[in-house]
């Protein structure tokens, strides 16, 4: 059975609601319309991952890989990883 669209709530002393456990430790934006509150559900990206979502060639490299991981697809010639560590370690030297 799910929730009606509409519910009553009253707020406490401090102001605070509560939503239910379908909403336990989620992070909701809470948007002020006049008179109204519009709550969003959201996920939160740290700051220096939000490169990523901004650069759609890049995400889209990254969800095709792990879509090629989670279908058991790997490649035939794998990187040679020594090199790169070399070359990871390389630059941060410079």
């Amino acid at each position: 059975m799910t929730n009606p669209p509409i519910q009553t709530r009253h707020a406490d002393s401090k102001g605070r609601i509560t939503l239910g456990e379908a909403y336990a430790n989620r992070t909701l934006i809470v948007e002020k319309r006049g008179d109204e509150l519009v709550l969003h559900v959201a996920r939160v990206v740290p700051e220096r991952e939000s490169w990523l979502y901004e650069n759609p060639k890049a995400l889209k490299a990254v969800r095709t890989g792990l879509r090629q991981a989670k279908e058991r697809q790997f490649s035939k010639n794998p990187p040679d990883l020594k090199s790169a560590e070399r070359f990871a370690k390389d630059l941060e030297d410079n």
